[in-house]
């Protein structure tokens, strides 16, 4: 599978560390940057790059990585076609593909251990969409917002 990664200074050692984990998973790890170390260094235009990349390769994931992922993941959905996922947890990793068809997981570098976060993303890229109704009609929900701007209507109204 084709990964996607970006992150900032913080996410650096952990995005450089899952490029090697992922390859020799045998995935194709694709490093969006940055790829050198500046601490001064701004994550928009690398979480951007690894989910626009996404969002374009249907078949594909994307990993953002920060501090505390917060900020990548605002940044990623951002991008149209994208669902990233700040994951915590490996339930939260989990829940993001399985219920929500999160394509981009965002970790947070300074929250979790490398051997943690190496887990969630295994978990996230080893778990299918579950593809019950529920979940696809509250995804086209939000889908059809973004394209129209109108909210879903109220349950009994």
């Amino acid at each position: 599978m084709r990964i996607y990664l970006g992150s900032d200074h913080a996410g650096y050692d952990l995005k450089n560390h899952l490029v090697t984990w992922l390859t020799a998973a045998g995935h194709e790890a694709v490093d969006c940057g940055p790829h050198t170390f500046d601490a001064q260094d701004d994550y928009p235009p690398f979480v951007l790059l690894a989910a626009a990349k996404t969002a374009t390769d249907p078949d594909s994931l994307g990993i953002v990585i920060g501090g505390s992922g917060n900020g990548e993941a605002i940044a990623a959905n951002k991008v149209d076609g994208v669902r990233a996922a700040l994951a915590w947890s490996e339930e939260t990793a989990r829940l993001g593909r399985e219920h929500n068809n999160a394509n981009v997981i965002s970790v947070g570098a300074r929250m979790h251990s490398e051997d943690e976060a190496t887990k969630f993303v295994e978990v996230f890229i080893n778990t299918p969409f579950s593809n019950e109704e529920r979940h696809i009609r509250r995804i086209d929900m939000l889908s059809d917002y973004e394209k129209s701007g109108d909210l879903p209507p109220l349950p009994n109204s």
